[in-house]
């Protein structure tokens, strides 16, 4: 693993409690200063990011006619916000912004790259750019290289109702909700929120589900620390001031469930929200196909000295 000993190492989010399944934004104030976060794992994700998007372009990063301008603007924020908040890290000038964890320049004033593709080379975070349309909000442009289940060509130019269809009870409980939000996110308030799952793969770009169901037999009580994986998405919203769009942010981090060998207090709440999920929850995020083993791994690693 790829590590830059100057840097911070990576927070822990464990947003998974024991008490019943609600679906909600969950959404909070976030601090301008803690929008973007860089840590240990820095040179590792930006590497991986050049990879895909030198090798799969198409699929990590879209964008519709009208949405440069937003782009643009989001660019310039992130621009402003990276010199400003890591010092030591960015600087800006003369139109070129340097890394100094990479070494690398960029001009920001060319045209080398569609803006939002620029500026999601610069950081951890994936960049997704919400336009309104009509009365909805749509994906317009993103930058997508860790997705978690899911395809960026598929919900390019999609409402945020059709881009969260699959997700369980979200049109009639979270829909009406969301698209209000949407509408009031105030440019100088913006939010951030927390968002898991349970992978049978730590590789940081899944496009696609597991393509099945029913249990997995390689996944077992024995190897399901090792063979599973807790992924935590930490999303910001904000609105762009000049051009009214919304910048969405996607930091991922993905640990082995081994972690949680050592804690069980940990592992015991895992259990218990895995347990709590709706069997309409459960199977959207695909947890049947090793569920049996996670909780039974869960609850050995529940009990201490277990």
């Amino acid at each position: 693993m790829d590590r830059a000993p100057n840097l911070p190492p990576p927070l822990e989010y464990l947003p998974f409690t024991a008490a019943p399944f609600r679906l909600a934004l969950g959404l909070t104030a976030l601090r301008p200063e803690d929008w973007i976060e860089i840590d240990a794992h820095y040179p590792r994700d930006l590497k991986l990011k050049r990879e895909l998007l030198a090798q799969r372009h198409g699929e990590v990063f879209a964008a519709l006619p009208g949405s440069a301008e937003p782009s643009r603007e989001a660019l310039e924020l992130l621009a402003r916000h990276l010199t400003e908040r890591f010092p030591d890290w960015f600087e800006q000038s003369h139109g070129v912004l340097e890394n100094k964890l990479t070494g690398e320049c960029w001009d920001l004033t060319g045209d080398a790259h569609h803006p939002l593709d620029l500026a999601a080379r610069w950081v951890q975070e994936d960049l997704c750019l919400m336009q309104a349309r009509g009365s909805e909000y749509v994906l317009t442009a993103a930058s997508v290289a860790f997705p978690s289940r899911w395809s960026l060509n598929e919900k390019l130019g999609r409402p945020m109702q059709a881009i969260h269809a699959p997700v369980a009870h979200y049109k009639e409980q979270l829909g009406e909700t969301a698209d209000r939000f949407m509408e009031r996110l105030s440019a100088d308030k913006p939010v951030w929120r927390l968002n898991w799952n349970i992978h049978d793969s730590g590789e940081p770009f899944q496009p696609r589900g597991p393509g099945g169901v029913a249990p997995d037999p390689r996944i077992t009580p024995e190897n399901a620390g090792q063979k599973l994986f807790f992924r935590v998405e930490r999303q910001t919203l904000r609105r762009l001031p000049d051009s009214g769009a919304i910048l969405f942010t996607i930091r991922t981090y993905i640990r082995p469930l081994a972690d949680f060998e050592q804690r069980p207090e940990c592992a015991a709440r895992l259990a218990a929200a895995l347990r709590n999920y709706p069997p309409e929850t459960f199977r959207y995020k695909n947890q049947g196909v090793f569920a049996g083993a996670a909780l039974a791994w869960l609850d050995r690693a529940a009990r201490p000295g277990g």
